[in-house]
């Protein structure tokens, strides 16, 4: 078992290369499948999630071949099987992606039910309710689910909830189907638009994408090609929000700063200084932090993904802080952890009043998920003492290298690997 080991850190200063997107990778190599040409993919970072991706294609039969850093050259072609296998597939949420990217092709296809990370159950009910309406038949099983179509079919689909999954997953399924397909009500998130850029660089007609209506015309073959992903916004944003939490001076690069709008505005009302170039922003902090309230929203509203870094800065900002989590109102156990060491920090249906400004001590913690971990970074780093964070496999899913960025910057964290007594004492301690 690894942990991390934080100590306090006067301040960051630096800049730090933003990888590709995580969750828009996760979303083109499904999409891969749809094509009968190889295609290359560049910025694909190397985490956790993406390995059981490969393992996935390749356990289709897909051809897998990394070249150089964050190249990827995938074949689908020697694909003979729609089926994967439930405990790999059921380990992280998007592997629902291959339903949409090999059902027109196959017929049929099986699948575990939607895992990751564990703040909340996964509904499918959009996914459900969208490929049924295109002809899709589903069967749930104890372990997976399959879903058969002899032949998809366009239709207009009005999701009843902006969800960024169905409105890919569904693009994906229509892609190769009989005529048109209209979604209505569709999650306007950058990482739908990288997919449709993808897929009409392929030979899709998809017109609409970043918008609520999105159109898709059905075509009988894609052929293959390159593409770039877009850089991971939710990363970028935890980067600017450490050199509040220290003071300092952090620039993300390689960043598309439009996808940040609502992180950005959030950060100045907090109180840093930004300065935004083309491809990179800059954050500058003296520490002097103001309250907020703040409420997470479906893209372009302040992202779920980003509340956890969030509260660690807010725990710095003297006065009361609000956050209400509108998507995931169970997603506060990151809360519970810094309350561990010190934090102010109360939670009532789906809300969480923060009392900033009351030093942090250094604790035992334990990260339950990919962005709680970040969180649990951030507020050790201006913890007195030693912070040991539990839960390593989980930063791991989304961060590649999060060490060395940070050490990059001037922070004072190692990994390292630790008993088993350490991981029960953190677990007990987290059951109390």
């Amino acid at each position: 078992m690894k942990a991390i080991k934080v100590e306090w850190t006067p301040s960051l200063h630096g800049s730090v290369h933003i990888p590709g997107s995580k969750n828009s990778s996760l979303a083109l190599l499904a999409a891969v499948c749809l094509a009968d040409e190889p295609v290359t993919l560049h910025g694909i970072p190397d985490i956790a999630d993406l390995r059981v991706i490969y393992e996935l294609a390749q356990d289709l039969g897909m051809n897998v071949q990394h070249e150089g850093l964050g190249t990827v050259v995938m074949d689908p072609r020697p694909i003979t099987n729609a089926s994967l296998d439930p405990g790999k597939s059921s380990s992280f949420r998007a592997a629902y992606y291959f339903v949409g990217s090999l059902l027109a092709k196959f017929g049929k296809v099986s699948v575990g039910y939607p895992g990751g990370d564990d703040f909340v159950s996964r509904p499918m009910d959009q996914h459900v309710k969208a490929l049924q309406m295109m002809g899709a038949t589903f069967t749930f099983h104890p372990d997976y689910y399959t879903v058969e179509a002899k032949e998809l079919r366009g239709t207009t689909i009005y999701f009843d909830m902006i969800t960024c999954g169905a409105t890919i997953n569904v693009m994906l399924a229509a892609v190769r189907a009989k005529g048109t397909t209209v979604l209505l009500n569709a999650a306007h998130d950058p990482e739908v638009t990288d997919t449709a850029n993808l897929l009409n660089q392929l030979g899709a007609k998809i017109t609409g994408a970043g918008t609520d209506t999105i159109r898709i015309e059905g075509v009988s073959s894609l052929h293959g090609g390159e593409y770039t992903v877009i850089p991971d916004r939710l990363i970028a944003g935890a980067f600017l929000m450490a050199a509040g939490v220290t003071g300092g001076s952090v620039t993300v690069q390689q960043v598309i700063p439009e996808h940040l709008s609502s992180c950005l505005a959030k950060l100045r009302e907090i109180g840093l200084e930004l300065d935004i170039q083309d491809n990179a922003v800059t954050a500058h902090s003296n520490g002097v932090l103001r309250a907020v309230r703040v409420r997470t929203a479906m893209y372009p509203g302040f992202a779920t993904d980003l509340q956890q870094p969030l509260t660690a800065l807010l725990t710095q900002a003297r006065g009361k802080s609000i956050i209400g989590e509108r998507i995931y109102p169970n997603r506060f156990n990151h809360a519970h952890q810094l309350v561990r060491m010190g934090a102010d920090i109360k939670i009532r249906s789906g809300v969480a009043s923060i009392q900033g400004g009351k030093p942090l001590h250094g604790a035992l913690v334990h990260a339950s998920d990919v962005r709680a971990g970040i969180c649990l970074i951030l507020a050790g780093m201006r913890a007195e003492g030693t912070t040991t964070i539990a839960g390593v496999q989980h930063i791991e899913r989304g961060y590649e290298d999060v060490i060395g960025s940070f050490r990059a910057l001037g922070a004072n964290i190692s990994m390292f690997d630790s008993d088993e007594e350490v991981v029960r004492e953190v677990m007990l301690k987290q059951s109390n």
